[in-house]
């Protein structure tokens, strides 16, 4: 046998021999035995994973996860997405003769067309829709799109700028609707969806999860009456932006227990923080707007803020709450409260027997009573002192009759111009008298007509008065009128009122804010 053919017997030994271990390895493994197309199914079968059991620490949020699915599947249908159109008239521009040729597109201004998007939903199967008056307010054409993609037109039935909530109206039955919770059982960290139509029709129907921030809260800035808005915020941390308005706040019920209203951002974005009128309130609006068109609210007469722990000390209370009386609307001569006796400084705390601890409480128990109606209210002055007045309500103005009687027109950027004085050290402020070349000075003419006052000129950081009254700049100045309810016209005048007071005293200043146009009770501790 030659060498060559000893060298092939060799290889095909070793072949066969690899051929064999490889039979007894596969059999070992158990690998499937098929060829062809089959296996590569069989390979992916053999590599499915076995279904696991439940991790049972897991299930709440299983179940929470199915409770947002199945509360999403509920409300979607009934929520819908607004368009609105306002049109501007454009002003026809002059031109010289002859040059109408050049710029035929100036002979005839076309209107402008603003044009905004937002949400609602459906309160009832033939068409009432619950959105926010800023949604709707000065629209000429107002469509509506449901979220089986249909169309209609709408008609605003009502709109309440006091609370921001419209009820507008589409031709349509057996539409799907949303069911109401009791916004005020909602508790604080309660979880909560929003739905909505957050920044156009790119993202129409979006749902977000989040809880219950905060309730009552008031948001300075988005009163759309001057002295007559109602605000009672639910706070949540579902993400709401641009567009969102007017649609649903929902919990996990799958109950509607708010109206999405507002967001605290300084971009203009979500950042956390987003607001919705309660459902109660906003049922009381909507079913007078549905039955008149219009809400009819009543007033006592005054403008008020939440008591602070100052005020709590002055007048004897335990526990800071009530609502302290600022101003009377218009004055205290036309103003109910005024007239029956209250006082500003007194600090409301009950109404017709029922305690008040907010102002937007006592904006509602009032609000949506009848104008004539009579209600009690009593009221704490420092000492402890207590009492009770009978009030008669009066119905809120009208716009015009607000605008008629709206004194700031031509007011200047309410600085007050006047040289620095010394620090007063009992409140660490400096003052100084409403100058004689202030007498024409229009935003000042609430201060001569109380005989005059002191402009704070200056606030230490390190005073009592540092947070609670504003020197000259953005938001001031103050002009402090009376203390403790002696008229204060110049520094003696001032320092003899605060002679006597020792440290821990409250002092309660009346004072106009020239930025605001208006009277308020601020107090003070004493260091």
């Amino acid at each position: 046998m030659s060498a060559r053919t000893r060298d092939w017997s060799k290889f095909v030994s070793l072949v066969g021999i690899a051929f064999i271990l490889g039979l007894l390895f596969a059999s070992a493994l158990d690998l499937p035995k098929r060829s062809g197309a089959a296996e590569p199914l069989g390979l992916v079968q053999a590599a499915t994973p076995a279904p696991r059991a439940q991790i049972p620490a897991a299930k709440p949020a299983a179940d929470l996860g199915e409770a947002f699915a199945a509360v999403a599947a509920h409300v979607q249908p009934a929520v819908v997405f607004i368009r609105s159109e306002h049109r501007e008239r454009a002003s026809a521009r002059r031109l010289p003769p002859g040059f109408e040729d050049f710029f035929p597109q100036l002979r005839q201004p076309q209107p402008q067309i603003e044009r905004g998007t937002g949400s609602g939903f459906i309160v009832s199967e033939n068409g009432y829709i619950l959105t926010n008056n800023h949604v709707v307010s000065g629209a000429e054409r107002v469509t509506v799109r449901l979220y089986d993609k249909r169309e209609f037109p709408a008609r605003v039935v009502g709109a309440d700028p006091a609370t921001d909530v419209a009820v507008i109206k589409i031709d349509a039955t057996a539409l799907p609707t949303v069911g109401f919770g009791n916004s005020d059982s909602t508790r604080i960290g309660e979880w909560v969806l929003a739905i909505g139509n957050p920044l156009g029709e790119a993202f129409t129907f979006t749902v977000t999860a989040g809880i219950i921030s905060a309730k009552g809260r008031l948001l300075r800035g988005l009163e759309q009456v001057r002295n007559y808005s109602i605000q009672d915020f639910l706070q949540t941390d579902a993400a709401i932006n641009p567009g969102n308005s007017g649609g649903p706040l929902v919990n996990v019920r799958g109950d509607v227990i708010g109206i999405n209203a507002a967001i605290a951002s300084e971009t203009g974005f979500y950042a956390g923080y987003g607001f919705a009128i309660p459902i109660n309130l906003a049922r009381i609006v909507m079913d007078q707007l549905v039955r008149t068109g219009h809400v009819q609210r009543a007033v006592i007469g005054v403008s008020i803020r939440d008591a602070v722990a100052e005020d709590a000390e002055a007048v004897g209370l335990v526990e800071v709450r009530g609502v302290v009386v600022q101003d009377f609307i218009p004055d205290a001569s036309a103003s109910p409260a005024g007239r029956a006796g209250v006082q500003q400084g007194d600090v409301i705390v009950a109404l017709d027997g029922q305690p008040v601890e907010y102002v937007a409480q006592l904006q509602q128990r009032v609000g949506f009573k009848k104008p004539g109606e009579a209600v009690r209210v009593t009221v704490l002055r420092p000492g402890g002192e207590r009492r009770e007045y009978t009030v008669r309500l009066a119905a809120v103005p009208t716009e015009e009759q607000i605008a008629a009687n709206d004194d700031n027109s031509g007011a200047d950027d309410g600085t007050a111009k006047h040289s620095p004085a010394p620090k007063e050290e009992t409140l660490g402020i400096a003052v100084q008298p409403v100058a004689p070349e202030d007498a024409t000075d229009r935003s000042l003419r609430a201060v001569r007509q109380a005989g005059g006052g002191l402009v704070v000129t200056g606030v230490s950081p390190d005073g009592p008065a540092y947070g609670k009254l504003a020197g000259p700049g953005p938001g001031g100045p103050d002009v402090i009128l009376k203390v403790n309810g002696t008229p204060v016209r110049t520094r003696a005048e001032f320092r003899a009122a605060l002679r006597g007071l020792k440290a821990g005293d409250i002092v309660s200043l009346l004072v106009f804010n020239v930025a605001a146009q208006g009277q308020g009770v601020v107090r003070i501790k004493l260091p």
